[in-house]
């Protein structure tokens, strides 16, 4: 074996043992590490053994925690994490009613929203069918009464709506003294913030401040609480009570009005059968819910913002006349720390509504509830009827001998008119004679010129003005349309008896009819008959006396002496039996003045008169009306003279 060969075998079992060495140590390196990995291993496993077992404790927990809740419990946890631990202890208590009146009103409010829910008027008694009103007016049903205001809160993370009329208020110890009670609801919201009701009743200092019931609203520590919102809802409904004899008479003057800020009038939605709505986009004063003689208004002294307004009507025999709702909004900033408001809730009655304003002092036109008429009728009931009533009612109790004593002064006041009028009718039945003649003189339409001009000169040497005939009808016409607005809603002369009427704000009933005749009604009115018959009797002497003398009458017979009294009947059936009686007394007194009037003129008197003032004025120039008239006569022959002369042309 040579050198090269044992080199060769040294270095190979040195590598050989080398190896050895180096394999026993890696091995007992790897067992080592696999004996930790498997102590690591064993430890998580029992770490989580650990962790299984309490999860199925704490399940197993769970579990028995909501077998043992109860849902009014669940259900009042879910309601603190909604809104709030302080307004979830509010929602569900239960409510309380406070009862606040004075001499004149009685209202009933309940905690559930700090509302008023009814309103009771002390002075007044609602229709009943067999004449005992022992019921007093009460202006809407609790069942249906609302007043909302809605706002936002924050809740963590969250903006809670706050409807006010979902929750229960605290109601303070009343505060009163001799001119007023005040009376303070409010609602927790939040530790220390407070939405607060204060409302004023007055004790009759002021005759306007009798049925105003003052709203303040105080926001108590309320913007840290705020949801960051730039205005207040307001929602207002209720349901109002049939207070008077006829459904479809009080329904035709109960609807929802508004005033908007400044204005001298008021606006409102208009009257339906079944139901309207109207909404105004700008500020708005006040709105009513009005009826016929009552009305319940909210006022803003600082004006809404807008205004929702809408109505529907109940079915007749229901014992209610309307559904009301409108909805409002207020502005609110977080600077906004209240409001004012105030609920008028009492008669549509002139004296009390014209007086009542404004923070300012300036009046807001609550007058115009009461409808009186437009332009001048309006102003005949505001500055003639209502003072002359007023007066008279300081002397004379009944209501009846008022109407009567109206009747005679508007006669009086019209007489010398009257007087000239029938003394044209009288001198154009004179004259009748002659008129013939002119009639024969020119019976050929071609000569309707010459036959108006000769007219025109019998009218003015007789002294007769052609239009004096409707003179006093003119003057009389704005008086009788005024008081056409007048009787029916004058509260003065609800539950006034006279004679067989026991209302003389409503129709008077003699008879009822067991079924209903179109546009007449179910009923037979005693002073709508009288009316209608006295219209009949004075047409039909009127005509005789007027168709002599204007033979152009003749063929209006039928529709003045039987049509007008027939539809007079069919239409004021069920109007205001003090309306009737006043038509039947200016129509009776009409005439009592033609016969009066007739006893004293004599036709020679008259005929002489004539003459006398034919001589006075047979030189006299034409008036201007007269040669106006002439005038359009003239072109009028003109007209036909070329039609005739085209036509002959034509054949």
């Amino acid at each position: 074996m040579d050198k090269k060969s044992i080199i060769g075998i040294i270095l190979t079992g040195l590598i050989f043992v080398g190896f050895a060495v180096y394999t026993t140590k890696e091995q007992q390196k790897y067992q080592k590490q696999l004996a930790e990995y498997n102590a690591y291993m064993a430890k998580q496993q029992q770490q989580q053994n650990l962790l299984d077992a309490e999860s199925a404790e704490t399940a197993a927990e769970a579990v028995q925690t909501e077998t043992e809740v109860s849902p009014e419990e669940r259900a009042a946890m879910e309601k603190v994490a909604r809104y709030g631990e302080t307004l979830a202890a509010y929602r569900d208590r239960e409510p309380q009613t406070v009862t606040v009146e004075n001499e004149f009103l009685k209202l009933d409010f309940s905690t559930r929203g700090g509302q008023i829910i009814n309103a009771e008027l002390k002075e007044y008694t609602k229709y009943a069918p067999k004449g005992e009103r022992n019921e007093r007016v009460r202006l809407f049903d609790p069942a249906t009464a609302r007043f909302d205001m809605s706002f936002y809160v924050k809740n963590g993370t969250n903006n809670v709506k706050v409807n006010t009329s979902e929750y229960d208020f605290e109601v303070l110890p009343l505060e009163a003294n001799d001119s007023l009670q005040r009376l303070t609801m409010r609602l927790p919201v939040a530790e220390g913030a407070y939405f607060t009701y204060v409302y004023t009743v007055h004790n009759g200092t002021d005759p306007e401040r009798d049925y105003l019931v003052d709203l303040d609203v105080h926001l108590e520590n309320m913007a840290p609480v705020m949801s960051k919102q730039s205005s207040l809802g307001i929602m207002w409904s209720n349901t109002s009570y049939q207070n008077e004899r006829g459904f479809q008479n009080e329904n035709t003057y109960t609807t929802v009005a508004y005033r908007l800020p400044k204005e001298s009038s008021i606006s409102d939605i208009g009257m339906s059968e079944e139901g309207r709505e109207e909404e105004v986009s700008s500020s708005v004063n006040w709105v009513a819910f009005k009826q016929q003689f009552f009305s319940s208004v909210l006022i803003a002294r600082s004006n809404f913002t807008y205004a929702d307004m809408s109505f529907d009507t109940c079915k007749p025999g229901s014992g209610y006349i309307k559904d009301f709702m409108a909805e409002m909004s207020v502005p609110y900033n977080a600077e906004t720390d209240g409001y004012n408001f105030a609920f008028y809730l009492g008669p549509n009655k002139y004296a009390i509504l014209k007086n009542i304003t404004d923070e300012n002092g300036d009046k807001i036109a609550l007058e115009r509830l009461i409808p009186l008429g437009w332009g001048i009728f309006g102003w005949v009931n505001r500055w003639v009827t209502i003072p002359v009533f007023d007066f008279l009612r300081q002397y004379i109790s009944s209501f009846g001998i008022i109407i009567l004593i109206l009747a005679i002064l508007v006669k009086l006041v019209i007489s010398p008119l009257t007087y000239k009028s029938y003394l044209s009718s009288a001198k154009m039945r004179v004259i009748k004679p002659e008129m013939d003649a002119l009639n024969a003189k020119y019976p050929n339409p071609d000569d309707a010129m010459k036959k108006q001009q000769a007219m025109m000169d019998l009218y003015k040497k007789a002294g007769i003005n052609p239009l004096g005939g409707c003179l006093p009808m003119l003057i009389q016409m704005p008086i009788i349309i005024a008081l056409f607005r007048f009787f029916p809603a004058s509260i003065e002369l609800r539950e006034q008896p006279f004679l067989w009427s026991d209302d003389l704000s409503s129709y008077d009933s003699v008879l009822n009819l067991p079924f209903n005749i179109p546009f007449y009604g179910d009923h037979v009115s005693l002073f709508a008959l009288l009316m209608a018959g006295m219209l009949f009797f004075f047409s039909y002497v009127n005509y005789k006396q007027t168709a002599s003398g204007q033979p152009q009458m003749v063929g209006m017979k039928f529709m003045m002496v039987y049509l007008m009294p027939l539809i007079t009947l069919f239409w004021f059936n069920n109007y205001s039996s003090g309306l009737c009686f006043y038509y039947f007394l200016t129509t009776a007194l009409s005439l009592v003045q033609t016969y009066a009037i007739r006893y004293m003129m004599d036709d020679n008197k008259i005929h002489a008169m004539i003459q006398a003032n034919a001589a006075k004025k047979g030189n006299g120039k034409k008036s201007k009306f007269q040669q106006r008239y002439e005038e359009i006569m003239r072109q009028q022959e003109q007209m036909m003279k070329q039609q005739n002369a085209q036509k002959g042309k034509r054949k």
